[in-house]
């Protein structure tokens, strides 16, 4: 994904670089306008914190001279052929030399004079070190009203309810962490989610994170930016959602499930009334369709669960290790056999009330009352004997997991 020049590598071979502590990323496409300010500025800031630091610029495949304006203020450029701000990204934080890394974008609406508060903080041993534009400045002009008034709160408090995270400001593009931490989570993201998925990750993972106020400025550039509301927005939300099965399956699943068996042992012994409604077999049909759903749901956020863990996108997860000591593939065997055989048994009953009635018409209202719940049961069963061999499946990678 990366391509560097001669010189790049021959920098990479010296044994100084090892004294380098800071290494400022910005992710470019077209930013000549403003890449050159912000290059000083890190210059400046990083001279006067006294530290050994580096500029390194990943570039998008720009075509107005961005490259030169940068390579010009002696920052490193390295070419990232895949398209994408978590791409470029990657491909800077990768190439960069120093111990802390400090990402902030190329347009100038960033302040790089406040790199010394984040180097601080990474040198007090956290992880991650967020900027957070909320409680320090967004001045007129910098952020859109939808961004700052329904986006950015809309996205952070989703990440903070699925993920449990310290961070009040997932998006804002002023960060600092550890190079060797961020290393270890893999990020993969390429587009804008990329934000998003540093902070979900140094959470799940248990990294060290704290946030710092930070001022937002208007972009100095004289075009639209990169950023496409709608489009990213959905990124950042479906990242969120895939990556938590519990939120995405496991919680509505569990619901439905409720819902439709508390609503199936309402109706089975007679029709309901309420007011001037009447609930029967009708409403029955749809209590086993719930059912159905919602056990299906739970299956997903197993299977979601344990492929994420084997794929290293989400940490072990010790109550999953342990259940897997009580619930293997023979016990789902027996539970799906006698579901089956619970379905099964309904339906011969089902059988000999029509024999006894002589096999004439019958009652839906009476004859459907035994044969919904015999259906789910049949289907749960199936369903339960197919997902303990997949899951035993999955977990043959896990050498603790002997379902």
């Amino acid at each position: 994904m990366v391509s560097s020049t001669a010189e790049t590598h021959l920098l990479l071979e010296n044994p100084k670089q090892q004294d380098i502590e800071i290494t400022v990323v910005m992710p470019c496409l077209n930013e000549s306008a403003t890449i050159g300010a912000c290059i000083k500025k890190a210059r400046r800031t990083i001279d006067q914190l006294g530290v050994r630091g580096e500029v390194v610029i990943g570039d998008n495949g720009s075509t107005d001279g961005s490259q030169q304006i940068a390579i010009d203020l002696d920052a490193r450029v390295v070419s990232v052929k895949e398209r994408g701000y978590g791409a470029a990204l990657q491909g800077a934080i990768a190439a960069a030399r120093g111990r802390f890394i400090i990402m902030g974008d190329s347009d100038d609406s960033y302040d790089f004079t406040q790199l010394g508060i984040f180097l601080g903080k990474l040198r007090e041993g956290y992880d991650l070190v967020m900027g957070n534009r909320f409680r320090g400045s967004i001045l007129p002009g910098a952020m859109p009203p939808l961004h700052r008034y329904f986006g950015n709160p809309v996205l952070t408090g989703i990440g903070r309810l699925f993920y449990k995270s310290p961070i009040h400001d997932f998006h804002c593009g002023l960060r600092a962490f550890r190079k060797d931490a961020i290393e270890r989570l893999h990020l993969r993201a390429c587009g804008m989610e990329f934000a998003s998925e540093m902070v979900v990750k140094a959470t799940v993972f248990g990294l060290h994170v704290t946030e710092v106020p930070t001022t937002l400025s208007p972009d100095g550039r004289d075009r639209a930016p990169h950023l496409r509301t709608w489009k990213d927005g959905w990124r950042h939300l479906r990242f969120l959602l895939l990556y938590s099965p519990r939120w995405l399956f496991l919680y509505p699943g569990t619901l439905l499930l409720i819902l439709g068996m508390s609503a199936m042992a309402w109706l089975l012994p007679r029709p309901r009334t309420i007011g001037t409604v009447t609930f029967d077999v009708h409403t029955l049909l749809f209590a086993g369709m719930i059912i159905l759903l919602g056990f299906q749901a739970i299956n997903f956020a197993a299977f979601s669960k344990i492929f994420a863990i084997t794929e290293g996108l989400l940490p072990e997860d010790p109550s999953l290790n342990k259940l897997f000591r009580y619930m293997n593939l023979e016990a789902g065997l027996i539970i799906g056999a006698l579901l089956v055989l619970v379905g099964l048994g309904t339906w011969i009953f089902g059988l000999n009330y029509w024999r006894v009635q002589h096999f004439g018409n019958l009652d839906p209202s009476t004859t459907l009352r035994f044969v919904i719940p015999g259906l789910v049961s049949l289907t749960l069963g199936v369903q339960t004997v197919l997902s303990s061999f997949f899951l035993s499946l999955l977990g043959l990678a896990r050498k603790q997991w002997t379902y």
